[in-house]
């Protein structure tokens, strides 16, 4: 056969067997290779060793029936699911617990008008924490998001504070500052809206923009548009004014503006029913540029291409009652 000439290669020794068992002394001698292990390498052979196991008693003994038990789960895929969820439900309720301090920490400081540098401070702080937590990292491939009035809470830039102090307390001040986003038709109405004692009346402009980055949008401003006074149908006289710091008394004149009241209600239908007025904006300085560091369904931080911060939340949001 072809297999005796390998083996025959082999150093042999004669192996004899004991006197003590004779009933093998009739066969032929059992010839054993010597290193055999070492020369398996050269031939080809391999050699399979069973699998080395570990009994569960060992491992019950050292660490005890729940030392077992921590380690088979500590690595199971459902308990690093379940940890993952945790883990986000966690995030979740960080980020609604800031967006809630911040919407406290804005109360009563007229859009930035009137903060102070310590609650400025707070808030750039707590912007910050939820920039880092933006749920939407690519608001821009989020449009639906985007969509609607955004309602101006607060803002650093200085840009806005001569349209915010420019008022007499409380015949005509700022009532609200909003932007609307429509992503069918990629255009932006930022609309300012003041009120008096007899009207209402809002200042806006119409924008187109563009998408630039998964955040950054790219605002051409193309036309303003001067609202049509809407004349208050009821007005509520008050007893007294501050004016510049001094008290006035109203009741002397309250039936002279009580004749006017019954003129303006006469009015008023045919006033609201003309058109706004709309002009063309000049070229020059109609065009900025808008980051969006943070997006969710009540919430959003943009910043300007001055380094301004403005936070904006949804119409209809919660975050908008104290």
């Amino acid at each position: 056969m072809a297999t005796v000439p390998l083996f025959s290669q082999f150093p042999c020794k004669t192996l004899v067997p004991s006197s003590s068992n004779t009933k093998f002394q009739s066969k032929s001698p059992i010839l054993l290779p010597i290193n055999s292990v070492n020369r398996r390498s050269e031939i080809g052979i391999s050699v399979h060793r069973p699998d080395f196991k570990i009994r569960a008693t060992d491992i019950d003994d050292e660490w005890g029936q729940e030392g077992v038990e921590r380690v088979l789960s500590s690595s199971s895929p459902v308990s690093v699911a379940e940890k993952v969820a945790d883990e986000a439900i966690e995030s979740v309720e960080e980020t609604e617990r800031l967006k809630r301090s911040l919407a406290d920490s804005l109360y009563g400081t007229d859009r930035g008008l009137s903060a102070s540098s310590d609650t400025r401070a707070e808030i750039s702080e707590l912007i910050t924490q939820l920039e880092s937590k933006n749920p939407t990292p690519a608001p821009n491939e989020a449009l639906f998001l985007l969509n609607g009035k955004w309602i101006l809470a607060y803002t650093s830039f200085v840009g806005l504070f001569p349209l915010l102090s420019r008022r007499i307390e409380p015949l005509v001040k700022v009532d609200e500052i909003s932007q609307t986003i429509d992503s069918d038709s990629f255009t932006v109405q930022n609309s300012v809206r003041f009120a008096g004692p007899f009207s209402t009346t809002s200042f806006s402009t119409n924008a187109k923009f563009e998408i630039r980055s998964p955040k950054r949008v790219q605002i051409k401003f193309e036309q303003g548009v001067i609202g049509t006074p809407q004349l208050t149908d009821s007005i509520e006289i008050p007893e007294s004014v501050e004016v510049l710091g001094q008290k006035i008394d109203l009741n002397p004149i309250k039936g002279i503006l009580t004749s006017v009241q019954d003129t303006a209600s006469s009015v008023a239908r045919t006033i609201s029913n003309q058109p706004p007025l709309k002009f063309s904006l000049p070229s020059d300085n109609t065009q900025s540029w808008l980051l969006t560091t943070y997006l969710d369904k009540d919430l959003r931080i943009s910043r300007g291409d001055g380094g301004s911060v403005f936070v904006l939340i949804k119409e209809g949001s919660s975050l908008l009652n104290p």
